[in-house]
């Protein structure tokens, strides 16, 4: 079959059917990338033409949904801006706005995303998800100083907001500030209730710009020792901050050696 398909390669490259099985099998491969299937990624590279048909069959088709189907980026993003902006012209709810607010903020267009937080407060002050969003994007805006007071406001009234997210985006804000000290206390909050990586790893860099670099030691190995035991979908998520703690346990044990 491989030397049939070899023998008649220019047939299969000016076939259309060629250019549509290629893209079922990238997205199979994407497919099994996501779901941490290795040998099944090992299988559609090396023989991807059966492969692909199998896999969809046998894990795609049989795995639970979990949401990551085969889009074009953007599509669903689009669609439900459309949606909220035919809600807000008819409706002109807060929450409509603040949904709105947070496609955007997931983009990245951050001055967009505070617009519409900003609209949404003005049609209900005090919803501490508004305020607390609000808050963030100004931060992505290095606007600490517009951010800190929102903040602050939300962990007062629930310090434990949005899985400590809120916490999180405070101590961010205090380091924009250049409040060390501050700092480090709202990230030991955070590591006191959370076992987030992000949160350990600034505790850490904190830790070492203070001096105190065997309580840095001691944070950053245990988020390398945490990362053999998580599971793939949350290192991936993690990667950066997980990265981040590799460089300063080398830069730690340099440091040590000296």
């Amino acid at each position: 079959m491989v030397a049939f398909f070899y023998s008649n390669l220019e047939f299969w490259l000016r076939n259309p059917l060629t250019l549509i099985f290629l893209v079922f099998q990238v997205w199979m491969l994407i497919d099994a990338v996501r779901r941490d299937e290795w040998m099944w990624v090992v299988f559609l590279i090396i023989f991807p033409v059966i492969n692909a048909v199998l896999y969809y069959f046998l894990v795609y088709r049989n795995a639970p949904d979990t949401g990551k189907g085969f889009v074009f980026a953007g599509s669903a993003d689009r669609k439900r801006i459309k949606e909220l902006e035919q809600k807000i012209l008819h409706l002109d709810k807060a929450h409509h706005y603040f949904e709105l607010g947070d496609v955007y903020y997931r983009q990245g267009k951050y001055e967009k995303a505070l617009e519409k937080y900003r609209a949404a407060r003005e049609r209900d002050p005090e919803d501490t998800d508004i305020k607390a969003h609000l808050g963030q994007s100004l931060l992505k805006l290095d606007r600490a100083v517009e951010a800190r007071e929102l903040l602050e406001n939300v962990c007062v009234e629930n310090p434990s907001h949005d899985y400590g997210e809120t916490l999180m985006a405070l101590g961010d804000c205090l380091i924009q500030l250049k409040e060390t000290n501050s700092a480090i206390q709202i990230w030991q909050r955070v590591v006191g209730s959370h076992s987030y990586a992000r949160a350990k790893v600034r505790l850490a860099e904190l830790y070492v710009e203070s001096g105190e670099k065997k309580q840095a030691k001691l944070l950053v190995d245990d988020v390398i020792r945490e990362e053999a035991h998580t599971p793939g979908f949350q290192r991936r998520q993690e990667a950066e901050w997980i990265g981040r703690a590799r460089r300063l346990q080398r830069q730690l044990a340099v440091g040590t050696d000296a």
